[in-house]
């Protein structure tokens, strides 16, 4: 009886499991998507987290801000200094009760240097929060960040292996091109691995342009889109960017020297002219 009962758990953890669509999921993931893929200077990845949180916190309390009050609740506040001391104990001992809202931006061991990823959870879409963090350098100058190099974000994320990489690419690619119906597009495929060997460069690629509406064309020399895909391990990250190259590939630190150089140049011929 035993040994029957060990048969059966052995063929169910051999069994594949499907999503409701029919697609297999193949594996567990500890790295999971949506996210940002963040390289920083070797030895300075547990720094890194700690500045990317706050610089996260910050730039996504602007665009998606949590704890607004809601209407009617100023008018509340305000008779609350009408309550007596032991109710407004129990109020102060009811909110600290209530559960803790869950935390937006979640560190993913990688365990490889100068290689940070950093979930992010909903309503955040790390497309967005990127893109407005790298505006503000390239107006600024100011990286607000010490170790952090580039930031690549990724709108999801999955088990680096082909069926898997057509299920997120289709989830992606519909996503982004029905807010665009009437337009087509000029893409490249920007593709970065590290510590993968399973599946050859080439055949991503390919893969990933067959996942492509046909109505959009490859341009390797001045493409619209950008389709970034991070191959780190096992795990496969993909998200649609425009502007990739104009702003350094995302990397702050280069953003902000060249702003920096330009205002540089720029004070020089102000002096020279007087």
């Amino acid at each position: 009886m035993a040994d029957t009962s060990k048969q059966s758990q052995s063929i169910d953890r051999r069994k594949k499991k499907y999503r409701s669509d029919g697609t297999p999921i193949w594996g567990k993931r500890y790295i999971e998507g949506p996210g940002v893929w963040v390289s920083c200077v070797k030895g300075k990845e547990s720094q890194t987290i700690a500045e990317i949180y706050e610089l996260f916190e910050s730039v996504a309390s602007e665009l998606w801000p949590i704890g607004e009050p809601k209407p009617g609740e100023s008018a509340v506040e305000d008779s609350e200094s009408e309550l007596s001391i032991e109710a407004q104990v129990a109020k102060e001992v009811s909110a600290m009760k209530r559960p803790r809202p869950e935390p937006r931006f979640v560190n993913c061991q990688t365990n490889t240097p100068c290689v940070v990823f950093i979930s992010c959870k909903p309503p955040v879409d790390p497309v967005e929060l990127i893109y407005k963090h790298i505006i503000n350098v390239e107006k600024t100058g100011i990286t607000r960040t010490r170790y952090t190099h580039r930031l690549v974000p990724v709108s999801d994320s999955c088990v680096a292996n082909l069926p898997e990489i057509q299920t997120l690419c289709n989830s992606i690619f519909s996503s982004y091109f029905s807010h665009h119906p009437d337009k087509t597009f000029k893409y490249k495929i920007e593709l970065r691995m590290r510590n993968h060997t399973t599946i050859p460069r080439p055949t991503i690629i390919n893969h990933i342009a067959s996942c492509v509406p046909d109505s959009h064309t490859v341009a390797l020399a001045d493409p619209e889109l950008f389709i970034l895909v991070e191959v780190f391990k096992s795990i496969c990250g993909i998200s649609i960017v425009e502007n990739y190259y104009k702003l350094q590939k995302f990397n702050v630190m280069e953003i902000a020297n060249s702003r920096n150089s330009l205002e540089s140049q720029d004070e020089r011929r102000i002096i020279a002219r007087d």
